[in-house]
C-alpha cells in the first residue's frame, strides 16, 4: 500500500507540474486574438483560449513517460492514449467544423460519403484506443472490451466540456474512487496511471473555473482516454463491461437529452457544477 500511495504522489506531483509548466509555455505568447487560432467565445460571450487542452495533454503525456514504477507497455500505452486523443481533438478544437453534431451526426455524415473533422477523431480515438489497450490487455476479447472503454471514455469526457471546469469535476469525481481503490489494494501502477491525468487536471483547474481557458476537445479527449485506461487495467472483466455499458448508455443519451439542463434541474449537481464558478448571469 505504501509504495501505491507513494507511486500516486509522484504521479500526480509531475502531471500536475508538467500540465502547469506546458501551459505557462504556451500562454506566454500574446496573440491577437483575432487572429488566435485557440482563442473562442464561452457560454458568458467573453474570449478564452482552448490551450488548456495541448497543456494538458503534454503535462499527462510527459507524466505517463517520466512517473516512476510503470512497466514500459503501460507506461508506452498512456502516452498513446493521451497524446493521439488528444492530438485528434486538437484536430477537430481547430478545423471542426458545426453542420454536424454528436456521434450519430458524425457517422451519418460519413454514411453518406461526406467525412467531417469529427469523423476523423471518432475513427481515430477508436484506433487509437485499441492499440493502447493492446499493450496492456490478455487477449483479443480483453483488447476489443479495453479499446472501447478508452474511445468511449474520450468521448463521453468531451461531451461535458460545455460549463467551466465540468469535465475535470467529473473526471475527478470518476477517478478519485478508482485512485483510493487502486492505493487501498496495494496497486502501484494503476495508482501512478489514474493520478497522472488527475494532477495535470488539478493544476489546470483554477484557469478553467476562472473562466480564462478551457480544456477542449484536446483536453477533454485526453483525461477521459486515460481514465478509462487506468480504469482498463485495474478492473476486472466483469467491472470493465459494466463501465463500458454505463459509458455507452450516457453517450446515446447525450443524443436526446442535454446534460446541462438535467445538471441545472438537480439541486445537488448544479451545486457540484457551480462550485467554484463565477455566478450564472442573470
Amino acid at each position: 500500500m505504501a509504495r501505491a500511495l507513494l507511486s500516486a504522489l509522484a504521479g500526480a506531483a509531475i502531471g500536475a507540474i508538467a500540465a502547469k509548466a506546458a501551459y505557462t509555455a504556451l500562454t506566454r505568447r500574446k496573440v491577437d486574438q483575432k487572429d488566435d487560432r485557440w482563442a473562442r467565445t464561452n457560454h458568458r460571450g467573453e474570449q478564452l483560449t482552448l490551450l488548456e487542452g495541448p497543456a494538458f495533454v503534454a503535462g499527462a503525456s510527459a507524466g505517463a513517460a517520466l512517473a516512476p514504477g510503470l512497466p514500459a507497455r503501460v507506461r508506452l500505452a498512456a502516452v498513446l492514449a493521451g497524446a493521439g486523443s488528444g492530438a485528434l481533438g486538437a484536430y477537430d478544437d481547430l478545423y471542426g467544423a458545426t453542420a454536424s453534431k454528436g456521434f450519430k451526426g458524425h457517422l451519418s455524415a460519413l454514411a453518406r460519403g461526406e467525412v467531417t473533422s469529427g469523423a476523423v477523431k471518432i475513427l481515430g480515438i477508436g484506433a487509437t484506443g485499441l492499440a493502447s489497450a493492446a499493450l496492456v490487455s490478455s487477449g483479443p476479447v480483453d483488447t476489443l472490451v479495453n479499446g472501447a472503454l478508452v474511445a468511449g471514455s474520450a468521448n463521453l469526457a468531451n461531451l461535458f466540456d460545455l460549463r467551466p471546469g465540468r469535465a475535470i469535476k467529473v473526471g475527478l469525481l470518476t477517478g478519485t474512487p478508482l485512485l483510493a481503490l487502486s492505493v487501498l489494494r496495494g496497486d502501484a501502477v494503476a495508482a501512478g496511471l489514474v493520478a497522472v491525468p488527475l494532477g495535470a487536471a488539478v493544476a489546470l483547474l483554477p484557469e478553467d473555473l476562472g473562466e480564462r481557458a478551457m480544456l477542449g476537445d484536446a483536453g477533454a479527449n485526453a483525461l477521459g482516454a486515460l481514465l478509462g485506461l487506468a480504469a482498463a487495467t485495474r478492473l476486472g472483466r466483469p467491472g470493465r463491461l459494466v463501465l463500458l455499458g454505463t459509458v455507452a448508455a450516457l453517450t446515446a443519451a447525450s443524443e436526446k437529452i442535454s446534460f446541462t439542463r438535467v445538471i441545472a434541474g438537480n439541486p445537488v449537481l448544479n451545486r457540484l457544477d457551480m462550485l467554484g464558478r463565477r455566478p450564472v448571469a442573470p
